[in-house]
Parts: C-alpha cells; structure tokens; sequence
C-alpha cells in the first residue's frame, strides 16, 4: 500500500519507481483521486460547520425572542441534515475508490535493484560451492523415488488430481527430518521464535500480505470466508496487524513449519513431473518485523539465515538478486537462494528473501513507537524461505544420489533419521 502524501510530495519519483517496474506513470491519476476524496471530506466538513454554526444563531435567534429569524435558520439545519448522509457516503466512496486504486500498485523497488524486464534481467550476488566434489548431472528426483517405490504420484492422482504427491517410508521421514533440522536451526542458532500459526486465514490477513486483491485466482479458498495460506509470511506477518509496538520490542522475529497451498494458476504446462511445483507443500517460514532503519541490515541477516541451510547440508547454490520485472508484488528488493539441481542440470529457486518495507503494514496498520520523537511509525517487514522442504528433499535426492539408485543422507540430517546414512535404492 502506498502513502498518498509522500506520492503528493514528489509524483515524479514515484512515477521513475513505477517506469523501472514496466509501468505507465500514475501519480496524475492518483492525485485526481486524491483531489476528489480530499473534496467530499471538505463538503461533508463545510455541512458539519454549518450546523454547529447554526445550532449558535439559532440559540441567539430565540434569546432574543426572533421566532421568524430561528424559524428559518432551523429549516436550514434541516435541509443540511438531509444532505448529510449523501455528502458522508461520497466521502466515503471516494476514500474506498483511492484505496483500492493503491492497494492495485506493486511496492517500489529500491535504487540498487537491478533494471530488467525479467528473469534474464536477474544478477548474480554471490554462490556457495561445498569442498566435496558434487554431481554436474545425475537422475532426477522423481526417478529415484518412484524407482525406489518412496514416491507415488499416481496414488496422489487418485486422491486428489495433478500437482501432489505420496511420500512413503525413508522419504516421508527424509522430508521431515529437514522441516525439524531447519527450525531447530533457525530457533536455536538465528534467534527466531517458533510459531505454530493457523493455516486458514480470513481475507484481511490475506489482504495484510498482499495475496488479495490481486492474486485471489493463484489462492484456495476454504469456504466461510476462509483461505489456506500460501505461505506461512500470512498468518506470521499479521500477528503485528493493527498494533503499536514500542521500539524495544524490534525486531521480532518468527519462523514456522506449515503446510503451504497454492493454485499455480499460472503455471500450466511447467513443471508437471515431480515434485518442484505443487498444489501443496511444505516450508520453513521466516519473517521479521523490523524499524525502517534497520529493515536493509535485516535482510542480509535473513539471507545469511536461509543460506546456512544449505551450507550445513552443503548443497552447491547461488543467490540471485532479482530485477525490477522480476520481483515479487510486495517487495522492495529480493534475493532468491537457487540450489543446483543435477538431473535438471540447472539452478532452481529455493529461497525467496524480500524486504518489503512499510508497504504490507500499511495494509496491516502495524506501527512502533519510536524512543525518540513524538508520533508512531509504521514498522518494515520482511519475509523468507528458510527454507522450502519439498525442493530441498529434492536438492538432497539429487546431489547425494549414487549410482545403484540409493540416496545418502548428509550428515547435518542422519540424527534426525535415527542414525540412518543412506536410503536404499530399488530392491535388484
């Protein structure tokens, strides 16, 4: 959500913002809507300070016995009275048609995220390589678990359609030891505190995080007014939704382990084998809440975050920082973590870490009250993969396959398989 005063104060920069995105300037627009709210609270204001004003002469009409004088005066009172309603519902009107006009706006992209149309556009931060030599090419995952007979697409067909898949066995186990080694790590080494947040969110929520309006065709909907989450950055980013904190209390920091549904509305003909893109998936959230001067060194911190993930299972990645075409709706800037994939030779997205800025808690009303100075602020929010599950059981089947079809399992993960080392390949 966009502050209309700041786009009053210099309409040329927020249009330069919006240009770098691919869009038309719309800082005109805005501020006609802009002049046409700030003209129907005027008129219900000028009603309003009739009738106080009138509710005076009339008092002083009748003290001084003028009964024809205060007769009139009240028939205008009445006459404004009836025109009140109307002038407080256009005041209304106009409020809603502005605010829905901005809430339609991607965020601005800072100054130092690259200019580009799409992914092309997209530059290299810097990549983790481990010490042992990993694979250039290999099988892909689906291969080796429906080979092994630990992942069944066809049975989740019977169930429940495209996109979803039945883990069986070591891999079920495999998946959730990953979601526990992450949050333990995130917890007890990075300072995030666990959260267990409810999965069906009302439209505010989704609203607070920017999923609605705009993207309701890539969400599920629950029924009585519910949605499943997309991603656990809802329910966490909201736990601040329309509160003050004190600035002692920043940062907050969340993570959580929550299964994650989305439609993929705009994904036909992608990715169909295997599990890279679901309809439902797990993943390891993380989000800060942050004061605006801190929210920059945050988000490096939670790239550092996400990215100790992946060192500790020592899996080759690069991190990429998207470009303005690139960019998720909500985000001032974002890096994406990519791990390399051997039976796609390629690096695919693991990790999306944003900074967003005040832009989700305007949506929210989330605000701090700052040590110094008089006032409220309102907080910056980030969110990231810390990291997704599914595609790190992925990364993990892939580099560390063997030859025979078995999987070994990296040794940041074995406490949490009960000392096992290796999932065993097909039965010869």
């Amino acid at each position: 959500m966009h502050d209309i005063r700041a786009i009053r104060e210099n309409p040329s920069a927020f249009d330069h913002d919006l240009q770098r995105r691919g869009l038309e300037p719309l800082s005109a627009e805005l501020l006609a809507l802009d002049d046409a709210r700030r003209g129907a609270v005027s008129a219900a204001q000028a009603n309003q300070e009739r009738r106080n004003a009138l509710a005076k002469e009339i008092g002083a009409a009748k003290k001084a016995r003028d009964e024809d004088r205060a007769q009139g005066l009240m028939a205008e009172v009445a006459r404004l009275k009836e025109e009140g309603p109307a002038l407080d519902a256009a005041q209304g009107e106009a409020a809603r048609t502005l605010d829905a006009r901005l809430a339609a706006i991607p965020n601005r992209p800072k100054a130092d995220v690259p200019q580009g149309a799409d992914e092309h556009g997209n530059v290299e931060y810097r990549r983790f390589e481990p010490t042992h030599p990993w694979l250039e090419t290999g099988r892909q995952h689906f291969e080796l678990g429906e080979a092994a007979g630990l992942m069944d697409f066809e049975a989740a067909a019977r169930l429940s359609g495209s996109r979803f898949v039945v883990l069986k066995g070591q891999l079920a186990r495999l998946e959730r030891a990953l979601g526990q080694f992450m949050l333990n790590l995130h917890t007890e080494e990075h300072g995030y505190t666990e959260v267990a947040p409810p999965i069906l969110v009302r439209d505010e929520a989704m609203f607070g995080t920017a999923q609605l309006p705009k993207f309701r065709e890539d969400q599920f909907a629950a029924g009585d007014g519910y949605w499943l989450i997309p991603t656990a950055e809802v329910p966490l980013t909201n736990l601040v939704r329309e509160t003050i904190l004190a600035e002692e209390e920043l940062p907050l920091r969340f993570t959580a382990l929550t299964p994650c549904f989305r439609a993929e509305a705009g994904a036909a003909g992608r990715d169909t084998r295997g599990m890279l893109r679901q309809h439902q998936f797990n993943k390891v959230e993380l989000v800060s809440i942050t004061a605006p001067d801190r929210s920059a060194e945050e988000h490096e911190r939670m790239l550092a975050c996400a990215e100790a993930v992946l060192k500790a299972l020592e899996l080759p990645y690069r991190v990429m920082t998207l470009c303005t075409g690139d960019m998720g709706f909500a985000s001032q800037k974002t890096y994406d973590i990519e791990v390399w994939m051997p039976g796609q030779e390629t690096y695919r997205e693991i990790s999306s870490c944003s900074v967003c800025g005040d832009f989700q808690a305007r949506r929210m009303n989330a605000r701090h009250r700052p040590k110094e100075g008089k006032g409220v602020q309102f907080v910056h929010t980030l969110n990231g993969s810390g990291v997704a599950v599914g595609r790190a059981l992925i990364a993990v089947m892939e580099n560390y396959q063997n030859p025979d079809g078995s999987v070994t399992i990296p040794s940041a993960l074995q406490p949490y398989m009960g000392g096992l080392n290796r999932i065993e390949g097909p039965k010869s």
